[in-house]
């Protein structure tokens, strides 16, 4: 169900960029000179054109004013951006992971949704969602486990990762699903999918006050910045901001352990939980 309803939304998206491109050269403009009156680059346009790339509703709506469609782009947008296995602030950001060539993260409290096992994930939503129903779950671990997918791909993206020893020790799903939780995460260090960093206790007052923070680079469009709470989220591609949260990162680093003792301690809790659930 879930794979026909992404490829009937990936048809749709197809269908969005063959109009654009058919209305574009009926008003006689160029990519780049589309682009350049919607303020994103030729290239953009062309993505969009061959559903490579998802546009943002505010440039549809600008798409709109331009090529002046009635609201034609902006309406297929907010319907095709409807997808109610993520929230509104997160779906973009599940479209551009897919095209990123490297992916940062930091994740204070919570082992990231790209690493999650499904005993994890289904722990994390009945947390946040004590009174749904069995569906709702399922439907929101298996959106979860198929982003997931990127990481087997042959040019999966570079995915450098720094968890908060937070992540280590929070119990999510009890010690059983937290054991497997961080046996999957060393074994894809192992396996070199994911470069992990753990930011010790010990490393005190930092820039990891931020909250959680996620840094996308493209091959042929300029680096994003998402950074999220409880509630909502924000993607950002200005210059400026993007900067600031690529310092904010790089403090990160600086003070987490080194890929070695990050394994070392990731594998330590992993036998900690796996001793504690085979107790019980």
């Amino acid at each position: 169900m879930a794979n026909g309803s992404h490829g009937s939304r990936q048809a749709a998206w197809e269908f969005f960029g063959a109009e654009l491109k058919r209305r574009r050269e009926d008003a006689g403009l160029s990519q780049s000179a589309l682009g350049v009156r919607v303020f994103v680059s030729g290239g953009y346009i062309g993505q969009f054109e061959q559903a490579i790339r998802k546009p943002q509703l505010d440039v549809a709506q600008r798409i709109d004013e331009v090529l002046q469609t009635d609201g034609f782009f902006e309406r297929m947008c907010r319907k095709l951006i409807d997808d109610r296995r993520y929230a509104d602030y997160f779906a973009a950001v599940v479209e551009l992971e897919a095209l990123a060539t490297k992916i940062c993260e930091f994740a204070p409290t919570l082992v990231p949704g790209l690493l999650q096992t499904a005993a994890y994930a289904r722990a994390v939503t009945l947390a946040a969602n004590p009174f749904v129903t069995d569906e709702y779950v399922e439907e929101k671990v298996t959106a979860r486990m198929e982003r997931a997918h990127i990481l087997k791909d042959a040019a999966r993206p570079e995915y450098w990762v720094v968890l908060h020893e937070n992540t280590l020790y929070i119990p999510v799903g009890g010690a059983e699903a937290m054991a497997q939780q961080l046996d999957h995460v060393a074994r894809l260090m192992r396996e070199r999918k994911v470069l992990v960093a753990v930011l010790p206790y010990a490393a005190g007052a930092h820039a990891a006050m931020i909250g959680e923070l996620r840094l996308m680079d493209f091959e042929d469009a300029p680096p994003t910045a998402y950074t999220e709470t409880s509630f909502s989220g924000t993607l950002v591609d200005e210059p400026a901001v993007v900067m600031r949260a690529q310092r904010a990162y790089d403090l990160l680093r600086g003070a987490a352990l080194s890929p070695e003792a990050s394994l070392a301690l990731v594998e330590s809790a992993a036998e900690d939980y796996r001793r504690c659930a085979s107790t019980t």
